[in-house]
């Protein structure tokens, strides 16, 4: 026969069941190293935004994704010694001849997932349909910044990528991505602020191809929440089975004006319509297409 409860057990064991159950977050987009924050200021910085499981997206060698990101080993590091929090892509510049090799690497170490693809190729080159191979190949997503110009260029033509790999799973993220919710997108401007015409390239790619969802991380997929805000309630309500929550700052408040993630966060709970969207957004979309547990 057990012992009986303590009074205080008793009473802890009570208001516990009193309170709400916590909802859970996975941010499918994070750094290790993004701009010199340390392991334990990211670790408190996630804590602090309520974040449950984290992604940890890898630089590749000869690029830091222009802010000093840690690489495929930090990201491995930090995961096995965190495995309760934190979950890791693979990631490699895709032109490199050993890119393919270094990918297949880490997805046999446990990556789940390619990416942040952030590397100056055209969007539907010969190297992207190598790392939407590699990607299938192990059952996996891959993540895209999309930058007019720099990153992934011609968005324009990504739908020949998605034809092309239908049982690839792709995840748009970056400025020319979130600038494209709008039918009158200026490709030059990133971060746009006038109000949003239904139609644009990124809203018909996740209306028409299973295999094409979105990152609302950084302040690029915030600005897309923000600059009109009744299309941004459609938009959520619309494509409710297609958006993921992704932090990708690199502040150390992890709350506050200075962190996008937490006010990403925010304008979700705010704008999403309806107490079913939100925990898509939150962390049931993500934990579906990563194939992951939400805690």
């Amino acid at each position: 026969m057990s012992a009986p409860l303590s009074r205080r057990a008793f009473l802890g064991t009570a208001t516990a069941a009193l309170l709400p159950a916590v909802e859970p977050v996975i941010d499918i987009h994070q750094h290790t190293n993004y701009a010199g924050r340390t392991d334990e200021e990211l670790i408190a910085h996630q804590r602090i935004m309520g974040v449950t499981r984290t992604v940890l997206l890898p630089a590749g060698s000869i690029y830091g994704l222009a802010v000093g990101a840690g690489g495929n080993e930090s990201v491995v590091a930090l995961a096995r010694r965190h495995p309760e929090l934190f979950l890791y892509f693979a990631n490699e510049a895709p032109d490199l001849p050993a890119a393919r090799q270094v990918m297949e690497k880490y997805l046999k170490s446990g990556a789940i997932g390619i990416g942040e693809q952030k590397f100056p190729v055209e969007c539907d080159s010969p190297a992207i349909h190598m790392v939407a191979e590699v990607a299938e190949a192990f059952g996996v997503p891959v993540l895209m910044h999309f930058q007019h110009e720099t990153y992934n260029l011609g968005i324009e033509r990504f739908h020949t990528v998605l034809e092309k790999h239908p049982r690839v799973s792709f995840i748009g993220h970056a400025q020319t991505w979130w600038g494209n919710i709008d039918r009158n997108h200026n490709q030059t401007v990133l971060y746009p602020k006038t109000n949003v015409t239904p139609g644009g390239i990124t809203d018909r790619l996740l209306a028409d191809y299973p295999n094409m969802y979105g990152d609302l991380s950084a302040g690029s997929g915030l600005n897309a929440l923000l600059r009109d805000e009744e299309h941004a309630r459609a938009f959520l309500a619309r494509h409710q089975d297609k958006l993921m929550y992704g932090s990708d700052c690199d502040d150390r408040a992890g709350e506050g004006a200075k962190c996008s993630g937490a006010q990403c966060l925010a304008a979700i709970r705010r704008l999403a319509p309806g107490s079913e969207v939100v925990p898509k957004i939150l962390h049931r979309n993500a934990a579906r297409v990563l194939k992951i547990s939400a805690a």
